[in-house]
């Protein structure tokens, strides 16, 4: 019996009615009253059977009623991507590839998002030291977070936060005594953050255009390595605007505008293909970006 004859077969037990099951599956009377005629024969019963003006369905009939309707929504949830998805009873682990900066302001809000709703559910965080490799398309990575580039040609991407670049420091930094402009803040030693050891980068090229030049004393490979140095010294660094501002606070710290001109930067999400359509990979992409999107 294909699935079209049974939903014919509930329209029928449902209404009681060859008119109104043809308005529902949106035939005629006709087409509804032949599908009649199939089904009893498949059946070997009757089904529905005439009363008065009306019909009445036959204890088989009762029978079938309630099997007939879970047995098509069943059939739903199995066609249908997400139709049951119930995120209490997932067990899954995600993995995540982000910069320590993003983990350190994604990983506790997204973790009580995640409890609240699947308990079941676990979330691995890789750094940044495996992007532009084959993780997605690999499925080692389910979700990578950051300035998104050199990604595979079939890979989806979600454009989440545009974040501007401010200077961070210890709140008695001498950089704070007076106007932070461009000339102070070349003058000042600088923290580099860069996990393959770059020296340069745009805030060097937009001193350049001005005719300056910082030194840069330290290179560390992270932005939270970065920020705990420069509350124990007089080293200046780089952080996003508006991002871990408690953190900052608890660490004596203090952000200030660069006074330079510099290109924000552009926070994406980026997945495989063969997730998109996967409610359970679905539904933890959207709790990934409501947390970036309320920070």
């Amino acid at each position: 019996m294909d699935l079209n004859l049974l939903r014919a077969l509930d329209a029928l037990l449902q209404e009681n009615s060859v008119t109104r099951a043809a308005e529902r599956l949106g035939t005629s009377p006709a087409a509804a009253s032949r599908m009649l005629a199939r089904l009893r024969r498949a059946v070997g019963d009757p089904l529905l059977v005439r009363a008065g003006q009306g019909l009445v369905p036959t204890p088989r009939a009762l029978e079938l009623r309630e099997e007939v309707g879970a047995l098509l929504r069943a059939c739903d949830d199995v066609l249908r991507p997400g139709a049951g998805f119930d995120p209490r009873h997932l067990r899954r682990t995600f993995t995540v590839q982000a910069s320590d900066v993003l983990l350190a302001g994604l990983a506790g809000p997204l973790t009580d998002r995640l409890r609240g709703e699947a308990p079941d559910v676990d979330v691995v965080f890789l750094p940044e030291s495996v992007e532009d490799g084959p993780g997605l398309r690999q499925g080692w990575i389910d979700v990578e977070l950051g300035v998104l580039s050199h990604l595979d040609p079939e890979v989806r991407t979600r454009q989440l936060a545009r974040k501007e670049l401010v200077g961070v420091a210890r709140a008695g930094h001498p950089l704070f005594d007076g106007p932070v402009d461009a000339r102070r803040f070349a003058e000042a030693d600088h923290i580099g953050i860069s996990r393959r050891g770059k020296r340069h980068g745009p805030i060097d090229t937009a001193l350049a255009a001005l005719g300056l030049q910082r030194r840069v004393a330290v290179i560390v490979p992270s932005h939270t390595g970065a920020m705990i140095l420069a509350r124990d010294t007089d080293l200046v660094a780089i952080t996003l605007a508006g991002w871990l501002t408690g953190t900052i606070s608890a660490l004596g710290l203090r952000t200030f505008p660069i006074p330079l001109d510099l290109a924000p930067l552009d926070l994406g999400m980026a997945w495989h293909p063969r997730n998109a359509t996967d409610p359970a990979h679905r539904w933890f992409r959207d709790h990934v970006a409501e947390v970036i999107l309320d920070s």
